[in-house]
This record gives structure tokens, C-alpha cells and sequence, in this order.
């Protein structure tokens, strides 16, 4: 077991783990999307078992007046046959070392309303529900 930083060289890889939590993207959109993303410095965090992907997170560091200076989470999914077994709390623990490393005072992550499994997760995991995310399409 390998925790590392993913390349893009390893996109499609990552696309089929990610596509488990976002379906409606094409590999197509979420190839634009990270090229799109890396002027945040956006990075890809994974969780190999030998040649297998099987937790990812994709987070950058970003500082805002509520948050200070923090870690954002964007996408935190495990491989639905790898669930269970402890790697959405290792990459969590990776993850809270990262942002100590990069001098960050939180974690972030929105979460989908629907999704009351991996709200039960964060909070067995520390994390406290703080706010509401509004959207607006045009």
C-alpha cells in the first residue's frame, strides 16, 4: 500500500475510480476540468494497493476569511469493493498531515445533501456539519 500524489499520466485510472462518485462527468470533462484546476495548484492524492487505485482525494490549499488558511477537499471517493476497510480514514489522517505540513488551520469539504453515509464518515471522523452550500445555475 502506496500513498502518493497522482500525475496526470494516471488520469484515466483516476477518472474510473472518480467516475463512482461523479457519474455524469465524460472522461473528456474531467480531463478539461483538472488541466482547468491546476492554476490552484490542485493536487491528486491516491491510495494504491500494488498497481490499484483505490481511494482517491483531490484537494488544494486555499486561504478565504471564514476558513483562514485551509485544505479543500473537492472529491474523496474509495472504490466501492474497497469500502469498509479502513482507507477513507487513512487518506483522512494523510490528508490532516498534508495540511499541518502546508501551515493550513482546517479541513474542508462540502457534501451532498443525499448523502448521508459519508456525512455519518466525516463526522465519525471529527468533522462537524458548519454551513450550507447554495447553487445557482445560469
Amino acid at each position: 500500500m502506496q500513498i502518493r500524489e497522482l500525475d496526470l499520466k494516471e488520469l484515466y485510472m483516476t477518472y474510473e475510480l472518480v467516475s463512482q462518485l461523479r457519474p455524469e462527468l465524460s472522461y473528456k470533462e474531467f480531463e478539461d476540468l483538472i488541466y482547468d484546476m491546476r492554476h490552484m495548484d490542485y493536487k491528486m492524492i491516491g491510495i494504491m494497493e500494488k498497481d490499484k487505485l483505490v481511494s482517491y482525494a483531490g484537494v488544494a490549499v486555499q486561504t478565504n476569511l471564514y476558513h483562514k488558511r485551509h485544505i479543500f477537499v473537492f472529491d474523496l471517493v474509495t472504490d466501492k469493493e474497497y469500502r469498509a476497510k479502513g482507507y477513507g480514514k487513512m487518506m483522512l489522517e494523510y490528508l490532516k498531515d498534508y495540511a499541518k505540513v502546508a501551515m493550513c488551520e482546517k479541513i474542508v469539504l462540502s457534501s451532498g445533501l443525499a448523502r448521508e453515509e459519508a456525512h455519518k464518515f466525516y463526522e465519525k471522523n471529527g468533522f462537524e456539519k458548519k454551513s450550507f452550500v447554495f447553487v445557482k445555475n445560469l
